[in-house]
């Protein structure tokens, strides 16, 4: 896997903390930094996410492509799958993540909520990287709930 990230600023402008990655599979993602009233130059134009958002949607897009998988291998009619991550970090530099909490709100038609709850916990345990990797600095909750439909 490869990725290459290029700040936006730096033809001309020397200002701004917009970046642009380009995926290995080809793909373009926009972020930039949060606006800086004191200094201007060092900021953000608040044009696209921030870099740690995209880790926290990652993470979020990363569990659910999961769920949604071994639910669909358990040949349970899945109809929708969303998860809301709220997070908290560090105080101080470097602001890891120290806690994680994404409710999962699945959507079918008879999904046993126990087969949502085992969907989630092997992704947690065993397939979704992003959140093993963010696992060694941040405590990780979960939740759900099972909507028919």
């Amino acid at each position: 896997m490869e990725c290459t990230v290029s700040w936006t600023g730096g033809a001309g402008t020397r200002s701004g903390m917009g970046f642009v990655a380009e995926t290995g599979s080809g793909h373009i993602l926009a972020m930039d930094g949060a606006p800086d009233a004191a200094n201007p130059a060092n900021g953000g134009q608040n044009l696209a996410p921030r870099p740690m958002e995209t880790v926290l949607a990652g993470t979020g897009g990363c569990t659910a492509y999961d769920v949604v998988l071994i639910l669909k291998r358990g040949r349970h009619d899945v109809r929708g799958c969303s998860v809301k991550l709220t997070s908290e970090r560090a105080d101080t530099d470097p602001k890891v993540f120290t806690k994680i909490h994404m409710h999962f709100t699945v959507t079918g038609r008879g999904i046993p909520p126990a087969a949502v709850e085992r969907a989630i916990a092997m992704s947690h345990d065993k397939y979704c990287s992003a959140s093993i990797m963010l696992g060694k600095t941040a405590q990780i909750t979960t939740g759900f709930e099972v909507v028919e439909g």
